[in-house]
């Protein structure tokens, strides 16, 4: 198991090593996008080029970002119904999720994307956009953000596995007890703003 942890630890890295530079590219589509508006405004001018590199740079942040949100737990769950349930009972769905739902998922993506790339890849696709950029380098997001997703999967697999074994801290526990602290920080602040009313 320790040798399996090692190797999540090295995901992990890798990972968030991935999230945190390509998350910078937000900061270059907004400079993107407001470059374009104001070339637009003020010279009556404009690129097909520029807006398809604005939708290409969402793209890969929330293609490629999308294992870094996995890792930090930040994806969509019922919290409501999740934070109901006994740990135990969390951690198996955790489990369970990510087994029978998440890895399937991932590998037909990757399964049906290489061809997808690669015809358009061979064709050399380009936008039907007077003037916009070539398809192929695009269409090659989804194959790389589904494989660093399944192989962030793997990692948190092998993580929740330590967990239930009782070889690592529960994240859930964690979680938990910061939805409680939120909770307690919301009803102090009710408190203070009734106490305000006259």
């Amino acid at each position: 198991m320790q040798a399996l942890l090692k190797l999540s630890g090295k995901i992990d890295a890798f990972t968030t090593f991935v999230g945190r530079w390509v998350s910078w590219l937000i900061v270059l589509a907004v400079i993107i996008s407001a470059g374009n508006a104001i070339i637009r405004k003020v010279f009556d001018a404009s690129s097909n080029a520029y807006l398809e590199l604005q939708w290409v740079l969402f793209a890969i942040v929330f293609l490629l970002c999308s294992p870094w949100t996995l890792l930090s737990n930040e994806h969509i769950k019922i919290d409501i119904i999740n934070h109901t349930l006994p740990l135990r009972v969390r951690s198996w769905i955790d489990m369970l999720g990510h087994i029978l739902f998440l890895v399937p998922f991932c590998v037909v993506l990757i399964w049906t994307s290489i061809p997808f790339f690669l015809t358009s890849f061979h064709q050399n696709e380009q936008s039907f956009s007077a003037g916009g950029l070539p398809q192929w380098p695009a269409k090659s997001l989804i194959m790389i953000g589904m494989a660093l997703l399944l192989v962030q999967a793997v990692s948190e697999i092998i993580k929740r596995a330590a967990v239930m074994r009782g070889i690592l801290p529960d994240p859930n526990k964690l979680a938990l007890s910061t939805h409680e602290l939120a909770a307690l920080e919301a009803e102090r602040l009710a408190e203070a703003i009734s106490s305000e009313k006259p």
